[in-house]
Order: C-alpha cells, then sequence, then structure tokens
C-alpha cells in the first residue's frame, strides 16, 4: 500500500530533474534539425548537454565531441558520446525519480550487480547500423526521406540473419517502419522528437562494440500473480506478468515480471491476441485463473525471469488482491540495467484502497485521490483483450497498478480492481481473458465476427500445402 509519503510524491519533484530534462529537449532539438545544419540554437544546445554533464567522467568526451560536431565534423566516436551523454542524463533523470518514487512506497530495491561482457558481434554488421545513424543524425529528422529510410534495408536485413543482434534489429526495424509511414517527415506538423531521438540513442549504444549484461542467477520458487501488462503493436503482441517471487529456502518475496511475445498481423485484434500466445498454455492458464506457479531452476537477470514451460507448474488459486495486500509492501524490487534507466521505463507495482475516484481531475481524464493527493489514471493503457474498463475502474474501491512517470507527471496504469457493480463485488483482471472471454457478450460477438486467428492459420496451411 502507499505510505504516508504519497503527498511527496505527488507535490514534489526531485531537484534537477526538470533541468535535465530541458538539456535533453535541447539535444533533441538539435537532432529534429539535423547535425549538418545546426545553427546557433543547436550549436548551444549541444554545450548545454555537455555542460550538464561537465562533473561527470562523460562531460570531457561529449565537449569535445560538442565542438566537433559545431564545427562540421560528424564522425563516429562523437556520435556515440552525444548518445552517451543524453542517455546518461535521463539515466540520472530515472535514478532521481524512481528513488523518490522507493521513498513514498517504503520499498527496498536490490543493489545492481553487472554480469559478464556481451559476446562480441560481427564488426561490418555494426559499421552498417552505425552509418545509417549517422546520416540521420546529420540530416535531422526532417530531413528524412523515402530514399533515407531505404538505406536501412540493407543493414537492418543482416542484422535479423543474426541471433546475437535481434535486439538491435527489432529497435533499427522498428524505427525504419515509423519513419517509412511518415515519410517525407518534413510535411509532419508535429513530429515525435523525444520517442525518435530515445530510439536513435539507444540504436548508436547497441551499435557500439563491448558491453555488460546484467548477472544471471538460477532461482526456484513459487510466483504469485500480481497483475499482467499488455503491449500491442499492429504486428506484435507482448504480454508482461507483474509476479511476488517467494523463493525456495530464506530471503524475502521479490518483485520479478515474465514476458511473452509473439508476432501478429493487424487483423488479430481484442480478445484473439491470446490465440497467438497459444505455445505457452501454463502462462495463459496462470493469468486467466490466477493460478501460483512453482517455477524450477528458471534465470533470472535483474528483474526479468525468462520464461520455460517446462519448468513451471501450475498450483492453487492465489488471489492478487490478498497477495498484494499481505507481501508487495515488504517485497524487494529489482535493480534497473544501465540502458534501462530512462522515465518512461518507471512502470512499478503497487496496491492502493480506501481512495475516492475524481471524475473531474482533468478536462479528459480522472484520477484516485488519496486526501487531498490525485494521481491521474491512464486509461489509455487500458487493453482492448480483456475485461478492465473506465466504468469498472471508475467504480472501483482496491486496484493494483503500476506507477509511471510521464510528460512530468505520475500516473496510474491499472491492471486489476475491485469494483461494486448491481450491488456485487466483481474483481476484474487485465489476465482474465487469456483462455478466452468470459464475457458472453463478448463470446457472441466473436462467435459472429469468426476466429480470426484459425481462419489465418487455415490459409497460411493452404498456402504451405501449395
Amino acid at each position: 500500500m502507499l505510505s504516508t509519503h504519497l503527498g511527496e510524491l505527488l507535490a514534489a519533484t526531485p531537484p534537477g530533474v526538470g533541468a535535465a530534462l530541458d538539456a535533453v529537449a535541447g539535444f533533441d532539438g538539435a537532432l529534429l534539425h539535423g547535425f549538418g545544419r545546426l545553427g546557433e540554437d543547436g550549436t548551444a544546445a549541444l554545450a548545454a548537454l555537455a555542460g550538464a554533464l561537465g562533473g561527470s567522467p562523460l562531460g570531457g568526451p561529449v565537449a569535445e565531441a560538442a565542438e566537433k560536431v559545431a564545427a562540421g565534423s560528424v564522425a563516429d566516436a562523437h556520435l556515440a558520446a552525444l548518445a552517451g551523454g543524453r542517455t546518461a542524463l535521463l539515466g540520472a533523470v530515472h535514478d532521481a525519480l524512481l528513488a523518490h518514487l522507493d521513498t513514498a512506497l517504503g520499498r527496498s530495491r536490490a543493489d545492481w550487480v553487472p554480469g559478464g561482457g556481451v559476446p562480441e558481434a560481427a564488426p561490418n554488421l555494426l559499421a552498417g547500423c552505425r552509418s545509417w545513424l549517422g546520416e540521420l543524425a546529420i540530416a535531422g529528422w526532417r530531413g528524412v526521406d523515402h530514399d533515407l529510410v531505404s538505406a536501412s534495408d540493407q543493414a537492418i536485413e543482416a542484422l535479423l540473419a543474426e541471433p546475437a543482434l535481434r535486439r538491435q534489429a527489432v529497435l533499427l526495424d522498428g524505427l525504419a517502419a515509423e519513419l517509412r509511414a511518415c515519410s517525407p517527415v518534413a510535411t509532419m506538423a508535429d513530429v515525435p522528437v523525444r520517442r525518435w531521438a530515445d530510439l536513435w540513442a539507444r540504436g548508436v549504444l547497441l551499435a557500439q562494440p563491448g558491453g555488460t549484461a546484467p548477472a544471471r542467477e538460477t532461482v526456484s520458487g513459487r510466483l504469485l500473480l500480481l497483475g499482467v501488462d499488455v503491449h500491442e503493436h499492429g504486428t506484435a503482441v507482448q504480454v508482461q506478468a507483474h509476479w511476488l517471487l517467494e523463493p525456495d529456502g530464506d530471503g524475502p518475496h521479490r518483485v520479478v515480471r515474465t514476458s511473452a511475445a509473439a508476432a501478429k498481423v493487424d487483423t488479430i485484434v481484442g480478445p484473439a491476441v491470446w490465440r497467438v500466445l497459444a505455445d505457452r498454455p501454463v502462462l495463459l492458464r496462470a493469468l486467466a485463473e490466477q493460478r501460483a506457479v512453482q517455477v524450477e531452476g528458471l534465470t533470472l537477470a535483474g528483474g526479468d525471469l525468462l520464461w520455460e514451460e517446462d519448468r513451471a507448474r501450475l498450483g492453487f488459486v492465489a488471489d492478487p488482491f490478498a497477495t498484494a495486500r499481505l507481501h508487495l509492501s515488504g517485497a524487494v524490487a529489482a535493480a534497473v540495467p544501465p540502458l534501462d534507466r530512462h522515465p518512461a521505463r518507471i512502470g512499478e507495482p503497487v496496491f492502493l484502497e480506501g481512495y475516492t475516484v475524481d471524475e473531474g481531475y482533468t478536462v479528459d481524464g480522472i484520477a484516485l485521490r488519496l486526501g487531498e493527493h490525485a494521481l491521474a489514471i491512464d486509461m489509455d493503457r487500458l487493453p482492448a483483450c480483456g475485461p478492465l474498463t473506465p466504468g469498472l475502474v471508475t467504480a472501483s474501491s482496491a486496484c493494483i497498478g503500476l506507477v509511471r512517470w510521464d510528460a512530468g507527471r505520475w500516473a496510474l496504469q491499472p491492471l486489476a480492481v475491485q469494483a461494486t457493480v448491481k450491488k456485487k463485488q466483481v474483481d476484474a483482471h487485465n489476465g482474465d481473458w487469456a483462455l478466452g472471454p468470459t464475457d458472453p457478450k463478448v463470446e457472441k460477438a466473436m462467435a459472429r465476427s469468426g476466429d480470426t486467428v484459425l481462419v489465418l492459420q487455415e490459409r497460411a496451411g493452404r498456402l504451405l500445402r501449395k
């Protein structure tokens, strides 16, 4: 449950956060117009980024890179320094906000433990990535056209063929797809400057040789479900389940998450998206029935538990609200890997009750009010593949959700709620429909429209038989 420090969380921002974000915004503005034509504002923005890092080990390299780029010399090393400086600044913001949140929640967090080095990848493939990202930086987002986007095709195709570089490949493929859909960017009224700069900076850093992976450990114990977060795209879906791990032997509960992802087509929407994850029956049943799961010998990297169906065994029904009430406040959270230290990455599970719902918090949103303070609710993150609706959230008296920091404020993303509907208590979880919808109206609607996944599988089978 949120502690008495909630007011401090909602009312205050850690010192320095605003100035750091201003420096990042200036850099992103320079990247919008391109390093090939910085001008006075762009030059000042790069100098401000270097100044913000002046007291750190990155201060010297970033200052040198800013001077060289302003003088017209854009080399791989300079772009790597600038991307590293921007990432480090956002990492500092992330750390300040997360420490602030941990204090408000009374939550302890494990120390970061680096693992071994990342296996060396093919230098020529990484060089191809850096070359295209360098062209983007010189041209700027306003200079992106179809020809510049198409220049990435060969590099991305080569990356996708190399399993060790799949992370870099998916990132660049996604960035290229967005740029292609928006080309020519010069005609766009509003450019997603922060998002594209985030992707560019991470792409540049992933394209550098070397690196350090998070330490891995083998764990066994019992998983108790808290809630499910669904990320859906036109061509992919990812389910992230948040759990408390009761490790075998002594030790406190640990906050972990498991992820399952699959490719799909844009016609697979709503409850049908669960069908593309059918190769994980143990996971889906645990989510749909809120079952505890006994796991043996799974790998834990940071806070991510790598799911293996054959090492998981279903247990008893475990009410997520009872789990959160009893154990969440004393659970230990995982350290965040260096490249994931970004304010947008914050998503800490919390349990709330005893609140009222304020439907007039903003023009187009509602909030949970605890005493004198309000926590905005992010309704846009409610997935269409589950039973959770804005109406249930509004009628709720208890909620399990993820506290996030977005657009300069804290907000809550509901994962599960307890609400009173027609004088009866109703529990609704994002994962309730993992084995199929339980709402008769939704079942009838799906029956009328047909099973999209089954139809596509049948058509694909016919094509393969030809």
